[in-house]
């Protein structure tokens, strides 16, 4: 199991990207986690896959659980995106319009849990 990013050690990285034009991959790496772990804590299941390579995935969304192969259910996007759309910072439906969000399946519309509450 991964570990945990405590609340402090979340905001800091979210701080420090917002507060950088070219953050550290550490710091991105640590905000896309965090914001990951919260959304996996509002809406626990395994439904839905939702992608931020490189630095994470998670399965969200109770129903049926996919074990094999692709989800019918992916969300994926790059982590600046994750970062805005998460935080509220840019609207699910603008990001998903512009490209910069893939999602397939039925059930891969996230937006009503958004933004989260870091």
């Amino acid at each position: 199991m991964a570990r945990r990013i405590s609340t402090e050690e979340g905001r800091a990285a979210l701080a420090g990207v917002s507060a950088a034009e070219n953050p550290s991959r550490t710091d991105l790496a640590t905000a896309v986690r965090y914001l990951l772990q919260l959304l996996v804590e509002k809406a626990p299941g395994h439904t839905v896959e939702v992608r931020v390579p490189p630095f994470g995935a998670v399965q969200v969304i109770e129903g049926p659980r996919h074990t094999r192969g692709t989800p019918p259910n992916v969300v994926e996007t790059d982590e600046r995106t994750w970062i805005a759309v998460a935080t509220g910072a840019e609207q699910w439906a603008d990001a998903a319009s512009a490209g910069r969000i893939v999602a397939s399946g039925t059930r891969a519309d996230i937006s009503d849990l958004l933004p989260l509450r870091p």
